[in-house]
This record gives structure tokens, C-alpha cells and sequence, in this order.
């Protein structure tokens, strides 16, 4: 494959990046030096202006309900247009956890609801009830295969799909989306937003590919492949953890 270059924005990454979801971009970083493909990480802070037509990879990750209402503010105030510009062109918007939750179109605090920027059919709920926590393994649809994802998970608010919303994936162990519907995480097009921390990536590097493959324009297998024996190892490993026999 040519070389390329994968340029990433994190948006809040002071702020979003609670269970080390950092890690997610330095696993994308290495995959991509390993294979000589180029890596440019931006960072988009409150109140800088956002390009939506520049990067390949539009990450925002968790963090504290405190900054989470913060960042939906400023999302909608300076990034919201450009997002929707960069979903419409089939750049990869990848939201984890809190900023999954920002991706959909609210998030109700008892009477308080934070407006997301709606590139999801997703609404979430804080509801009574205990947090959702723990492993978690999903079966995942990327295009035509099935592939299984692990990963930790630990939100109060419920998130349910509106009407034709595709999830990313159905629940094998753990609480997915509500803890009730078997679901979990949201695809429209090259948007995606999931539950899964830990950090996401380094526990799943066939997703990672996906990502690096999907963002770049190319087939998985068009990726120079990898010698992937520890990333694979800690992929069984999570999922045994999470309860699923990874074989």
C-alpha cells in the first residue's frame, strides 16, 4: 500500500479521557509508524474552531458529567457544523462513552437535558438504578463480518436507539447500551459511538484496523499486515475475562 498519512483531531482531550482513552490514538499511532503510514494528531480545545473538512479521524472520548455539559455547550457553539461536514464526506467521528452519549441527539440529567450534536438517533437517560459497570464483550457487524470486541464499561445514563438506528453491536456479556435491550453502541455510515473503555483499541486491534482502513480510504487488507501476537493475546484475554470463551 502507498504511504499515507492518518490525520486525527481529539476534541477535549484534556478533559475527555478518563480510562485511559488515550490510548486509543497512541495505538493508532504506533500501528501506523509500524506500517510507515504518516500520523498527524491535532487537538481541538473549548472555544478553538474546528475543520471538517481536514482530518480523517474525529475522536472525542469520556469523561465527567461536570465537563461533559461544558464540551456539549461548546461542541454545539463551534464544532457542530463541522462535524456533520466531515460524517457527510466519510470521515471516521468516533465517540467513546461520554462522547458517545455528545454524538446523540440528548442526554437527560433529571430535568436538565444536554443537547447533543444528533449525528446518532440515540437519546440518553439518567435514570434511578445502579451504574452500569463492568467487562464487556459485544459481536460487532463491520460491513459483511462479525467479529467479537471487549472492553470496560461504567455509565449511569441509559441509551436507547431511535427507530432504524443500527447499534454497532448485540451484547454477549455485560450491560451494553441500557442493560436491557441487548444492544450496544451506534453505526450511521462512519459514525460510531460505543460504551467500550480500557482503552478500546489496544484490546481490539482487528477494530483498529478497521478504523485505520475505513479512515483511509482502503480495504482492511490492503493494511500491511502486522505481527499481532500480543495484541491478539490481550484481545482473548479481555474477552475471557468479560466471559466469553475467545477459543
Amino acid at each position: 500500500m502507498p504511504a499515507e498519512t492518518l490525520r486525527i483531531v481529539a476534541l477535549y482531550p484534556r478533559v475527555m479521557n478518563i480510562y485511559a482513552d488515550r490510548g486509543n490514538l497512541l495505538f493508532l499511532e504506533q500501528r501506523c509508524r509500524w506500517r510507515g503510514i504518516g500520523f498527524e494528531l491535532a487537538s481541538k480545545e473549548a472555544g478553538e474552531p474546528l475543520d471538517g473538512g481536514r482530518h480523517d479521524i474525529y475522536y472525542i472520548g469520556g469523561g465527567q458529567d461536570r465537563d461533559q455539559r461544558l464540551c456539549a455547550e461548546d461542541l454545539l457553539e463551534t464544532a457542530n457544523e463541522a462535524l456533520h461536514e466531515a460524517a457527510d464526506r466519510g470521515a471516521v467521528v468516533l465517540g467513546v462513552c461520554g462522547g458517545y452519549q455528545l454524538l446523540g441527539r440528548s442526554y437527560a440529567l433529571g430535568d436538565e437535558q444536554i443537547e447533543g450534536v444528533a449525528l446518532l438517533d440515540v437519546e440518553t437517560v439518567r435514570e434511578d438504578g445502579p451504574r452500569l459497570i463492568g467487562n464487556v464483550a459485544i459481536e460487532a457487524r463491520l460491513g459483511e463480518r462479525a467479529i467479537e470486541l471487549a472492553g470496560f464499561e461504567n455509565h449511569g445514563g441509559r441509551t436507547r436507539l431511535g427507530l432504524g438506528q443500527r447499534p454497532l453491536g448485540r451484547v454477549l456479556q455485560g450491560h451494553g447500551n441500557d442493560g436491557d435491550s441487548g444492544m450496544e453502541g451506534a453505526v450511521s455510515g462512519s459514525v460510531i459511538g460505543t460504551y467500550l473503555h480500557g482503552p478500546l483499541l489496544p484490546k481490539n486491534p482487528e477494530f483498529a484496523d478497521w478504523l485505520l482502513a475505513s479512515a483511509l480510504g482502503v480495504d482492511p487488507g490492503d493494511l500491511e499486515p502486522l505481527d499481532d501476537r500480543f495484541p491478539d493475546l490481550a484481545h482473548r484475554d479481555a474477552l475471557r475475562v468479560a466471559g466469553v470463551d475467545a477459543g
